[in-house]
């Protein structure tokens, strides 16, 4: 493997907001390659570089205002959420005419960095995520590794499973003692990795905050708060409910998951591929992993899950151009229709169903329902739009 990836789906989205921003802000998770990709955008370019971890060049920025408005062309501020108050300046040099310089800002989540940009830059500033490698990056044949490393570049390009397996230990480690505290979290790194242990065994599941307060000793809003933090933090994801009136009983709690299959096999204390076959969490897991590679395609502002009393239900219903589409994922090499999918189907009133399976062919299951390979699903998602 090389020891880095061109990704250019996200050089071609950062050179698409351009078009109509003077500012790009990239948000993502610690370590999932957003320097990297900056550096690449940044490429025969001439561009003046900023890395707030850098003492030199956050002193450099002690005064934003001077060190920021003689500058021409393209600028690079990456890990602004140690510097909040950056972005009152910045939304003063958006605003110049003829604009004189165009910002790519990066940074992890965190409380201030989101308060920055909602109370300082609307109106002015195109917001993008990313994550670690997917599917369509490092190509099918990479699918096991993909599933069982997660994405983060270092642990998936790892000369070997221990050496990957190590770099998720050191990470998550590095990531709960030291980037909680610069991002401004006040929480105990012991507290929050029994949460996030406790978390992963959850994985795929609805959220009881309650009965994992019992769990751990704590209250049910201190629960919550950890999630928050976590979610922030784009380490795991709240997949909220879709409820509507259609005469049943419908679950109203979210379902939570880790957003990398890497970490979350790390956490579980899964040791090897071979371990992950057999694990109760296998199926979770998969899950997890192929609803990430749906929502990198169709992305998660309309998306949801539901779920019956009475026990129908559907991993996924996503809104495409004001149409339903649900999603299933089966870790199974010839899934079928389920009734729980039938009564999803005709309830949701869905335009058409995909069952997400780790297989290499696809085939319609009926008129309205389609087993898709994961190595198909973003041909699917391109269909719908």
């Amino acid at each position: 493997m090389p020891k880095t990836l061109e990704r250019p789906d996200l050089l071609a989205q950062i050179k698409s907001r351009f078009r109509s921003n003077p500012i790009v802000l990239l948000l993502g998770p610690r370590q999932c390659g957003k320097t990297t990709l900056a550096l690449q955008f940044a490429a025969g370019r001439k561009v003046e570089y900023f890395d707030l971890e850098s003492p030199p060049d956050l002193a450099r920025l002690s005064e934003p205002m001077t060190a920021l408005e003689p500058l021409r062309g393209w600028v690079v501020i990456d890990e602004a959420q140690l510097k909040p108050d950056l972005f009152a300046v910045l939304r003063v040099l958006a605003d110049r005419r003829p604009l004189p310089a165009r910002f790519l800002v990066l940074g992890s989540a965190s409380p201030d960095l989101a308060r920055g940009v909602s109370e300082s830059l609307a109106g002015r500033v195109a917001l993008m995520t990313m994550a670690g490698f997917d599917l369509a990056e490092v190509g099918i044949k990479a699918l096991r590794r993909l599933w069982w490393r997660g994405g983060f570049p270092r642990s998936f390009l790892a000369a070997s499973d221990h050496n990957s397996r190590q770099w998720r230990a050191d990470f998550i480690q590095t990531f709960l003692e030291r980037d909680l505290r610069r991002f401004g979290v006040e929480v105990a790194p012991v507290a929050l990795r029994r949460f996030w242990n406790m978390a992963a065994h959850y994985h795929g599941q609805i959220w009881n905050a309650s009965e994992i307060g019992r769990s751990l000793g704590e209250a049910h809003t201190t629960v919550k708060r950890h999630l928050d933090i976590l979610c922030g933090a784009f380490v795991m994801r709240q997949l909220p409910p879709w409820f509507e009136n259609v005469g049943k009983r419908q679950v109203k709690s979210p379902k939570v998951y880790l957003r990398d299959s890497g970490l979350l096999h790390e956490l579980l204390g899964i040791t090897s591929f071979a371990a992950l076959e057999a694990h109760p969490k296998l199926g979770a897991s998969w899950e997890g992993f192929a609803l990430e590679e749906v929502l990198r395609g169709t992305g998660d502002r309309e998306a949801y899950f539901w779920n019956t009393q009475g026990g129908a239900e559907l991993d996924l219903m996503v809104f495409v151009s004001g149409k339903r589409f649900g999603f299933e994922f089966k870790y199974a090499d010839a899934p079928g229709v389920t009734n729980s999918l039938r009564v999803a189907h005709d309830d949701l009133k869905l335009k058409r169903v995909y069952v997400v399976h780790p297989g290499a062919k696809s085939y319609p299951l009926n008129n309205w329902a389609e087993a898709v390979a994961i190595r198909d699903v973003r041909n699917r998602i391109a269909s719908l739009r």
